[in-house]
Order: structure tokens, then sequence, then C-alpha cells
């Protein structure tokens, strides 16, 4: 039930970041866009999985094998959609919005909600190292830039941005560190509950 609850928790939160007012409230700065609008729109893929059928669950998972596949489909398209590039044309292009609307949440969010718990150790590490340098890389680049680097942006949200993604990479530092140091790091790979029962 708690699953089903989700899965339509989802699909709302997907609608509501679709209606126009939402649209412009999160496309009106780089710094929603990217910070706010495409993390909801992630988390609204991820609940929505939860609603995946059994026996397209285990297919995907034996694709996936420790998770691997899906945290790598997620981190390419997560990388595309950074690119400013991309940024602009989610605001002037409809075909580019709607790929947004749709890959964001089925290419990031679903994967890395079936993945993370099969990923053991190692991968979640590498995935974690590269978000962590992913936000320094932008983030330096958001801040240094004399141009603006989004048609549709100013410079000063640009900039604002950058430093928000470096705090982020900062903020990441410190989590991983102290998960290291004074945490409790769970090093097995999980298997979503369905899947064992079918095993066994």
């Amino acid at each position: 039930m708690k699953r089903h609850r989700l899965c339509l928790a989802g699909a709302l939160l997907w609608a509501a970041l679709a209606a126009p007012a939402a649209r412009h409230a999160l496309e009106s700065t780089m710094t929603l866009q990217m910070l706010v609008q495409m993390p909801l729109l992630a988390l609204a893929g991820a609940w929505l999985a939860t609603g995946l059928p059994p026996g397209l669950e285990r297919r995907f998972a034996d694709w996936n094998w420790q998770g691997i596949s899906g945290l790598l489909l997620a981190s390419i398209t997560g990388m595309l959609w950074m690119l400013p590039l991309m940024l602009d044309a989610a605001l002037t292009d409809p075909r580019v919005t709607l790929a947004k609307f749709l890959s964001v949440p089925l290419l990031i969010g679903a994967p890395v909600a079936l993945s993370w718990p099969r990923a053991g150790f190692v991968v979640r590490g590498v995935v974690l190292l590269e978000v962590t340098a992913t936000a320094f890389r932008l983030g330096w680049l958001y801040l240094i830039s004399p141009v603006r680097l989004c048609a549709n942006y100013l410079l000063d949200d640009q900039m604002r941005l950058g430093r928000l993604l470096l705090a982020i990479g900062c903020a990441l530092v410190i989590v991983v560190a102290w998960k290291l140091m004074w945490g409790r790091i769970d090093i097995r790979a999980t298997e979503p509950e369905s899947h064992r029962t079918v095993r066994s």
C-alpha cells in the first residue's frame, strides 16, 4: 500500500511541476531550474518507480547488475541536463522541454531509486565522488566565467548558482568524510523484495 501511495504522489508531483504556473516560477532563474525543478522531477520519477510491475522490475534488475547500469544511465542523463545549452533550450524549444520532463524522471530519478539499494560500497563511492566533482567543476565554471553561459539568464544568477554548487560540493565532502570517520556504511547491496521472493 505504501508503494502505491508513493507512486500516486510521484504522478501528482510530476503533473504539478508540469503546470504552467509552476514551470514559470521554477524556470524564472537558472538556480531554481537546476537546483529545484530538476531534483523535484527526479524525485517524482523515484516515487513513480515504486509502482513498477514486479515482472518489469525483475527484468530491469537482471540488466542492472549491482545497480551499475542504472546509475551510469542516470549520471549521463544528469550531466546532459547540467549543460548551459540544454538549460537554455528547455526554455525556448517545446521539444526540449518535453524531453526534460520525460528524461529527468524516467532516466534519472527512476534508475537511481531502483539502482541505489542494489549498489555496493565501491559503486556508491564512485557515484558520490563523481557528483561531488561535478558540483565543484560546474560551480567554479559558473562562478568565474566573465560572460553569460545561458542567454536567458543574467550573469549574477549564474554566479549565484556557481556559489551554491560549490557549497553543495563542500557539503558532500563533509558528509562523506563524516560517514567514513564516525558513521556506519552498509557495504552490502540489497535486492528489491519482489526480486528476492521470485529467486527464493
